[in-house]
């Protein structure tokens, strides 16, 4: 994201050192995802929309799961219910010992009271209470893990009670102002949000992130003590910093390189900008990882999509939700998957779209291939130009190569499907399965009127209409007989010469008719006028 406001101040900022692997004891996570976003100008939750395929929100919960050795508790409020389901999908295989807490915050008081809501979740039990916090925002998709981990070292190494996440813009107007102490040591005294500063403090470049580490066993209960004395109203996490100083705890800050990373989204343009950030993190991930783009520009790839190594994207290839492809696929032009899960070995031609289908390793499919959900595509099978597929099992080395629609179908081993093949698997009221057997060959034109079963083996003449079973190794011709009749077309040619003179000679008469009286009543009509 280029915000024009962001500035390089390399006087301030710190040194960010490689991502440390694991969860860290004692640590709590708390998420503030309750904001109704005014400024998105949307009827969705600011949280819920979406950044390279996952909502916002997910993205500070996931950064919260990975680092905290306790609890993850999650603030929600405008759309409560609907933020909750979206955290429970999307952290279903991620939870580890603990769930993802979600509290409410009914009435919305402030970023204070969001995070004092979270407070039963961190109740004294079996484990005892954390001994630190993490406060995160739910509309920051662009903070990094490494980032994080540094803030929670510079935490631990100063002994700081409250460490702040600050960056320095050229035009701070917007943000809270971070004012320093005028000590030595130059630590932070107060956080000032933009409507209490005066003209002294509006000049500060220095702003808060939103990003904090609290000490576990001062948090809440500084928390208790906010008083909402300022132009909002509303009880001001920020206030916690000014009662840490005021004790005479340290509280330490770390200055952003990027200031964009920690900057929440709060408009359509800030959420376009972070699409674009995110969706170049997740190509550059995936080609460090081995995976070949021949235009990474074009390729769109979502956040939770896995790749393996040697596969090759062509153009303008798009993978959606939770896709997984596995190791020296090819994925032609053109080409759409949504929640689908691919084989080694793949190849997949142009202008195909999948959805929610799998794909075993060496299959073929494309060009202009539609797979619906629930489509399973067997090893070596191959799906060829202008087929649909709809909850179908394509069974291992067979074949659909053209102009089919497959739907309910169970298909064995080794089996030809023809042109233009249907399985007709809807009545109007219900859906019905057809079942082919290993080894059946279905020539072109063949439709199947489900339900209704092919034995191992069978072969159906082309342009048969089948509607009851097929035994084993059958063979199954439904059509009208071949009638041969000699002479029948040149006698039909002979008399569509013969009706053509006739029409022509029946529309000459017609004319000169037409001519001849045109003709008379101009003459009548003369002699009239002499008459007069």
């Amino acid at each position: 994201m280029s915000r024009s406001r962001a500035t390089e101040v390399s006087a301030v900022k710190k040194s960010v050192s490689p991502v440390q692997q694991g969860k860290i004891a004692g640590l709590a996570v708390i998420v503030m995802a309750a904001g109704l976003g005014k400024r998105m100008r949307s009827k969705q939750a600011k949280v819920l929309h979406p950044v390279a395929g996952q909502a916002m929100v997910l993205y500070s919960v996931g950064l919260g799961l990975r680092v905290a050795g306790d609890r993850v508790a999650v603030v929600v409020g405008h759309q409560a219910d609907l933020v909750r389901q979206v955290i429970d999908r999307g952290t279903s295989a991620k939870r580890g010992d603990y769930p993802v807490a979600i509290v409410e915050q009914r009435e919305q008081l402030g970023t204070g009271h969001a995070v004092l809501q979270s407070r039963p979740v961190f109740a004294v039990g079996k484990r005892g209470a954390p001994s630190c916090y993490l406060i995160l925002n739910g509309d920051t998709p662009l903070l990094q893990e490494k980032t994080v981990r540094e803030l929670l070292r510079i935490h631990e190494a100063a002994r700081a009670t409250v460490t702040v996440l600050t960056a320095m813009l050229e035009d701070a107007s917007g943000y809270g102002r971070v004012v320093r102490a005028h000590s030595a040591e130059r630590g932070v005294s107060r956080i000032v949000e933009d409507r209490d500063a005066n003209a002294e403090e509006q000049a500060i470049r220095e702003i808060n992130v939103g990003t904090y580490v609290v000490d576990g066993e001062f948090l809440f209960s500084a928390l208790e003590k906010l008083n909402p004395s300022n132009a909002q109203g509303e009880y001001y996490l920020t206030d916690i910093i000014h009662l840490a100083a005021e004790q005479g705890r340290r509280v330490a800050a770390m200055v952003l390189d990027n200031p964009d990373e920690g900057l929440g989204v709060n408009t359509r343009r800030q959420l376009a900008e972070a699409e674009q950030v995110v969706r170049q993190q997740i190509r550059d991930r995936w080609l460090d990882a081995g995976v070949t783009m021949i235009d990474p520009a074009s390729t769109w790839i979502d956040a939770a999509v896995r790749i393996g190594e040697d596969t090759v994207l062509y153009p303008n290839v798009t993978l959606e939700g939770t896709t997984v492809i596995g190791d020296d696929c090819v994925l032609r032009s053109y080409t759409r998957l949504t929640d689908c899960t691919v084989g080694n070995g793949v190849e997949i031609l142009d202008h195909c779209v999948f959805a929610d289908s799998h794909i075993e390793d060496d299959a073929r499919l494309g060009p202009f291939v539609h797979l619906r959900p629930g489509v399973v595509v067997r090893k070596k099978a191959k799906v060829g130009n202008f087929v649909e597929m709809k909850k179908t099992d394509l069974g291992e080395g067979s074949k659909a190569n053209h102009l089919s629609y497959l739907g309910d179908t169970k298909i064995g081993k080794g089996v030809n499907i023809g042109a233009g093949t249907i399985t007709c698997n809807y009545d109007g009221v219900r859906k019905f399965q057809t079942v082919i057997g290993d080894g059946v060959f279905l020539g072109s034109d063949t439709q199947l009127i489900a339900p209704v079963t092919v034995g191992a083996g069978a072969i159906i003449a082309a342009g048969t209409t089948v509607t009851e079973d097929v035994p084993a190794d059958a063979l199954a011709i439904a059509r009208a007989p071949q009638v041969n009749r000699a002479g029948w077309a040149a006698r039909r040619r002979a008399l569509q010469i013969g009706a053509n003179r006739e029409t022509l000679n029946v529309k000459r008469e017609t004319k000169f008719t037409r001519l001849t009286k045109k003709q008379a009543s101009v003459s009548e009509g003369n002699q009239a006028k002499k008459r007069r």
